[in-house]
C-alpha cells in the first residue's frame, strides 16, 4: 500500500507493504489516484515516490502473480496495470523516486518512470532487473519505460539480458540513478528538485516534460492497440516452469527454503 503525506504541497508517496514493499494492484490504484490528484491540483508541485524500511520495492506481488489461475485474471491485471505505468510515466508535474533500500523489478521500472532518481548511501543496497533469471519478461509500457530511462539500448541490454544487481556506485557510475545522498536528505533533496523544477514562471517544466514524454507514451498507447501482447503475458505467467520459479523465490523470501 501506499501512504501519502502532503509536505510543502509536494505528495510524498511511501511504499509500505511487508518487508519488501510490493506492489500489487491495489497499490498500483492509490499510486494512480495520487498522480491525478497532482495533475489536478494546481496547489501541488510535484511527486517524490520513497519506501519504508530496508526495501524500495522488490517490485510486483509474487503471491498475486502465483494466484493468477485464468487468463481473464492476467489480461484484466496487465491492462490496468499498463494503463496506470503510462499515467505515471506522463504526470505533469515533477516526479522523484527517493530509493531509501534494494530495488528490483517494478520498483525499478516506477523509478524509470520518473523523471529523477536519487538513491540512499549504503554498500548494501542493491538495483537491478532480475527478470531474465526467473523466466520473465516485460509488458509493451515496461519496456518502453525502461529504454526511455535508461537513454540507451546498449545499456537496456546489459541491464535486462544480463539481470545482475548493482550497488549504489555502480548504478550512479552507469547514470541509472542520478545522485547518491545520505540517508538524511533523502527526501529533502527530492523535494528541493521539485521545486527547483516547477517554481518558475510560468511552469514551462510541464510543456517541456510533455513534448519529451509524449512520442514515448503515444507509441505505447498505440502498441497496446494493434499487438497481441495479451497472449504473450499469459503463457508467462501461467507457465508451468515460471510459476515454480516464482514460487521457489516466494518461499525463500519468506525464509522457508
Amino acid at each position: 500500500m501506499l501512504v501519502k503525506e502532503n509536505q510543502d504541497n509536494i505528495l510524498i508517496l511511501k511504499l509500505t507493504d511487508g518487508r519488501t514493499n510490493a506492489i500489487d494492484l491495489n497499490t498500483l490504484r492509490q499510486l494512480d489516484k495520487a498522480v491525478q490528484e497532482v495533475n489536478d491540483d494546481p496547489a501541488l508541485k510535484g511527486l517524490v515516490l520513497t519506501g519504508e524500511g530496508r526495501f524500495f520495492s522488490s517490485g510486483f506481488s509474487l503471491p498475486m502473480f502465483i494466484n493468477f489461475t485464468t487468463r481473464e485474471e492476467v489480461i484484466d491485471f496487465f491492462t490496468e496495470q499498463e494503463n496506470i505505468l503510462v499515467n505515471f510515466f506522463t504526470c505533469t508535474k515533477p516526479v522523484v523516486t527517493a530509493m531509501n533500500g534494494h530495488s528490483a523489478a517494478m520498483g525499478m521500472i516506477l523509478a524509470m518512470a520518473s523523471d529523477y532518481r536519487i538513491v540512499k548511501n549504503h554498500p548494501k543496497i542493491k538495483l537491478g532487473m532480475s527478470e531474465i533469471k526467473i523466466g520473465l519478461g516485460l509488458s509493451i509500457a515496461q519496456t518502453a519505460v525502461m529504454r526511455f530511462g535508461l537513454d540507451s539500448d546498449k545499456k537496456y541490454r546489459d541491464v535486462m539480458y544480463f539481470g545482475e544487481m548493482m550497488d549504489v556506485n555502480r548504478a550512479r557510475e552507469l547514470q541509472i540513478v542520478d545522485e547518491v545522498v545520505e540517508e538524511e536528505n533523502l527526501l529533502s533533496r527530492a523535494g528541493e528538485i521539485i521545486s527547483l523544477w516547477i517554481d518558475t514562471p510560468n511552469r514551462p517544466f510541464i510543456q517541456i516534460k510533455h513534448m519529451l514524454k509524449k512520442d514515448t507514451a503515444e507509441k505505447i498507447r498505440q502498441e497496446l492497440q494493434q499487438e497481441d501482447w495479451k497472449s504473450g503475458m499469459c503463457d508467462t505467467l501461467l507457465n508451468p516452469e515460471v510459476r515454480a520459479t516464482l514460487e521457489f523465490v516466494q518461499a525463500a523470501m519468506e525464509g522457508k527454503k
